[in-house]
């Protein structure tokens, strides 16, 4: 596995699985049927930011995850992100690469601290996987996401103080 910037040469191979995953229903409420380029918009953080695809030997995208800053000005000493897995490559350590990833280039790029928004509480593995890496659950917004599968479900806020 690689780990390197998302080029625009990546969105053709990127956007079936941010597709696949929004249709899935259980982790983002992004809107279905976006064009490409409507998920690049969405999707490709320009800097400060940064967007990251994991690609296996031959090259194929397996995943990707977006950071930076989650509030401009006075906010922006607290970095946030996303991650999305390809359903094909779940299970085979993607998801840790890209978050170890991310915590690195937070702390690289000088952040106090991560906050996720809205994790889905009924996304356990994710869940799981940042408590490994050290976040905490603030709270759980109730209701706040509508899931295809749970109903209205609960949206954890998270945090990973870096200091």
């Amino acid at each position: 596995m690689l780990i390197r910037d998302f080029t625009a040469e990546d969105l053709s191979t990127f956007a079936p699985i941010f597709r696949a995953i929004v249709e899935d229903g259980e982790t983002y409420a992004y809107p279905e049927g976006l064009t490409d380029e409507q998920i690049a918009d969405l999707w490709w953080e320009r800097p400060p930011g940064r967007t990251v695809v994991v690609v296996d030997d031959d090259g194929t995208v397996l995943g990707s995850a977006k950071m930076g800053p989650n509030r401009p000005g006075r906010g922006a000493h607290v970095g946030t992100a996303s991650f999305m897995v390809g359903p094909a490559a779940r299970g085979k350590g993607v998801g840790r690469a890209l978050a170890e990833d991310m915590v690195r280039w937070h702390r690289d790029q000088g952040y106090a601290a991560i906050q996720f928004n809205a994790v889905v509480e009924t996304n356990t593995e994710a869940v799981h996987l940042w408590q490994e890496l050290g976040f905490e659950v603030l709270t759980t917004v109730p209701a706040a996401f509508e899931s295809r599968t749970h109903g209205r479900v609960g949206l954890h806020v998270m945090y990973l103080p870096l200091g």
